[in-house]
């Protein structure tokens, strides 16, 4: 009996032995985030999910809100929500969020016209998000019925009342349902825009755009820039931090990173933080393009 114990022991400790590595990888794996909604030649939402490429989808942008203007959502050329054209992403986001892939909704953007003059005007914008967004009620949902995962603030202008709005979005949080942040800042530290708002820590995910900035992007030539403003925003901010990205060399002026710089060096030395959450890309439509996160994903 007690060599049958024994051997039983050795088999079961070999076992455990081959898994350990897969639940490890696992356990240390990052997320794919993609921004979706600028550009009709990406796909739908469903088909975007499909693809078994992303975690989280942000549908981008709310480009118009605050100041008093009635606050308008821009997909480029998939829908107009001036005719309730948009409300078939319902569809599409219920798909998503059925695979267990989060979708949020991206609010500002590189153009547009938005900003929070005051307190006031950021509580009013928030319950406007909530009631046609998220778990609220309105009967003007540009989006349909489907309830969004939370909200990522890709904001590059405009005030300094985010704080309120984070706040107040943050506060609609429950048991059952969370209302996730995120944001999509410029990697110089801090933030112009969003540093107090990002130094709340009710965010749960922070995309830094490392492209467009040539001082703390990455490059094989010189990666101490990048890895210097990398400490700082895991040293600082207290959310996931993923590394923003480029999907191709068409989509920014600058920062795209080659995949196999990015698998060989970049993402090696930013797994050593216990705040990596991932790799984030702009767009689904470059990544179709350049067939970017297909190379990368295996590795994130």
């Amino acid at each position: 009996m007690a060599a049958l114990f024994t051997k039983f022991c050795s088999q079961a400790a070999i076992v455990f032995l081959l898994v350990l590595p897969s639940l490890v990888s696992k356990s240390d794996a990052g997320s794919i985030v993609v921004y979706w909604g600028q550009n009709g030649g990406e796909g739908t939402l469903t088909e975007t999910c499909n693809t078994g490429r992303y975690q989280i989808v942000n549908i981008g942008f709310l480009s118009k809100f605050g100041r008093g203007q009635t606050p308008e959502i821009n997909l480029a050329g998939h829908c107009s929500t001036k005719s309730n054209g948009c409300h078939r992403a319902s569809i599409g986001i219920k798909n998503c969020q059925r695979k267990g892939i989060k979708v949020l909704l991206s609010i500002g953007g590189g153009f547009g016209s938005y900003g929070l003059s005051s307190e006031n005007d950021a509580k009013n914008v928030a319950n406007y998000i909530w009631n046609n967004f998220l778990g609220g009620r309105s009967n003007s949902r540009p989006l349909g019925d489907a309830i969004l995962d939370g909200v990522d603030f890709d904001i590059e202008k405009g005030g300094p009342h985010y704080v309120t709005l984070a706040r107040m979005l943050a506060a609609h949080s429950t048991r059952g349902r969370k209302v996730y942040l995120s944001a999509a800042p410029q990697c110089p530290f801090p933030d112009q825009h969003l540093n107090a708002a990002l130094s709340t820590g009710l965010f749960d995910y922070v995309w830094v755009q490392f492209y467009n900035n040539p001082q703390c992007e990455f490059s094989s030539r010189n990666p101490n820039a990048f890895k210097r403003y990398w400490n700082r925003w895991t040293s600082s901010i207290r959310a996931k931090i993923f590394v923003g990205l480029p999907a191709s060399r068409a989509v920014a002026g600058s920062g795209f990173v080659p995949a196999n710089d990015l698998i060989n060096e970049v993402l090696p030395f930013v797994k050593r933080s216990p705040k990596y959450g991932g790799v984030m890309l702009y767009d689904k439509f470059n990544d179709d393009k350049s067939g970017y996160s297909p190379k990368i994903r295996g590795r994130v």
